[in-house]
């Protein structure tokens, strides 16, 4: 018998899991009391694992467990399993009930803080009994710390909302633009500024700034913006990659920011900010939502992607 007809008579579920969770807590015993089971029970269980494959799947050493790689390989495509079953019992619940469903989304904290909101609350009202699992992710560093896309790539969530980075045509990904995000100056509803005609950016040389690291994507943005004005980085300026901060700042009524135009465009108001007539020489963003090539979405999903279309539409046709 060819051993991938051997495997699938043999392979259970339940013996993925079982390498996953020795994988991810490095442990036989902790990997047992995560899943409530005895340590010889999950040791004899990857033992016969690997007999039937002929090879060996973990190392073992005094640091803990790690994967082999045969085991990654394994274990990569065991993700990709798990997910698709998810996908089908999703599917299912879809046609017993077309209203429900789950949704998991990334996002960057611009489009968490500004667009993202407003997508949420629209899809909720038209479909409330659709779930939506969102994480916020940082917006990368120039020297990518971590692979972009890791959570989609590792099928944690079914898609990514917020601007394109890396290449524009990864082989494993599909990627829908959206719209074209500017890049805007803002201070608190009270500063003395708001209102003034004719401000420019020199003019706020002096001033207070709170502004993300330049060695982020949206610090070297701004970064851009002043050097195309000439000038260099404030050097009156908070740096925090914190949008809860950047806003209780701008309250005070004596800091300003650079931030993208749709957070503005949706959250100003609400957060108490005005954004400044003066026009920035920087590109603008180009924001997406990014999904697995040759992956099945669920109808939720589908239904997400349809109403993020919808809210961004307005900021498409203004681009």
């Amino acid at each position: 018998m060819a051993l991938v007809d051997r495997v699938a008579h043999r392979l259970k579920l339940r013996d993925l899991r079982l390498l996953q969770a020795v994988a991810q807590w490095r442990s036989m015993a902790k990997a047992a009391a995560h899943l409530n089971l005895t340590q010889p029970a999950v040791s004899k269980a990857i033992s016969d694992l690997e007999h039937m494959l002929g090879v060996q799947l973990l190392d073992r050493s005094r640091q803990g467990i790690e994967p082999t790689a045969h085991g990654q390989a394994l274990i990569k495509r065991g993700i990709a399993i798990f997910d698709e079953l998810r996908q089908g019992v999703s599917e299912i619940e879809y046609l017993s009930d077309p209203t429900s469903g789950e949704v998991r989304v990334a996002a960057s904290i611009s489009m968490a803080a500004g667009i993202l909101p407003v997508i949420v609350g629209r899809l909720s009202q038209r479909f409330p009994r659709i779930s939506i699992l969102a994480r916020e992710v940082p917006i990368a560093s120039l020297q990518f710390h971590e692979r972009p896309y890791r959570e989609l790539r590792e099928r944690a969530v079914d898609l990514v909302l917020g601007q394109i980075i890396g290449p524009p045509a990864a082989e494993d990904l599909k990627i829908e633009t959206l719209f074209g995000d500017p890049l805007v100056v803002a201070t608190g509803t009270q500063n003395r500024l708001v209102g003034r005609r004719g401000v420019a950016l020199r003019d706020l040389v002096d001033e207070r700034w709170c502004l993300p690291p330049s060695d982020s994507l949206a610090g070297s943005r701004c970064v851009e913006a002043f050097h195309a004005n000439g000038m260099d980085i404030p050097k009156r300026n908070v740096t925090t990659m914190s949008v809860h901060l950047q806003i209780g700042l701008l309250a005070t009524q004596q800091y300003f920011t650079m931030w993208p135009g749709s957070l503005m465009r949706f959250s100003a108001s609400r957060l108490s900010m005005k954004g400044l007539p003066i026009k920035l020489a920087v590109r603008r963003n180009i924001v997406g939502i990014v999904t697995l090539k040759d992956r099945t979405l669920s109808p939720a999903a589908q239904l997400f992607i349809q109403t993020a279309r919808q809210v961004a539409k307005p900021l498409m046709d203004a681009g």
